[in-house]
């Protein structure tokens, strides 16, 4: 494989218990209670671990997200915004 094109190269995928899931919302927000029970959901089911982070307490993902809260990264990577797709988020995390 050395010398193939980083594009044809194939990475072995991460299991759902092996990728985290961050949710970036805040407080009183009910789209970010809604993407907090479908990521409970599905990570609880997957094994996948998930954090939730508050943008009223970080000014760097204030800057980054405010119009889009809530906001749902997977492995640091943007995945969703203001609303959260159960079987989206299953596929995306390989379940």
């Amino acid at each position: 494989m050395k010398g193939m094109s980083p594009l044809l190269r194939r990475t072995p995928r991460k299991k759902p218990s092996e990728r985290t899931v961050t949710l970036i919302g805040k407080p009183d927000c009910h789209l970010c209670e809604d993407a907090e029970a479908v990521i409970e959901d599905v990570c609880g089911a997957l094994g996948t671990p998930w954090e939730k982070k508050d943008i009223t307490q970080d000014e760097e993902l204030y800057r980054a997200y405010w119009e889009q809260i809530p906001v749902v990264l997977i492995d640091g990577e943007q995945h969703d915004f203001w609303r959260v797709n159960p079987q989206r988020l299953r596929t995306a995390l390989g379940g």
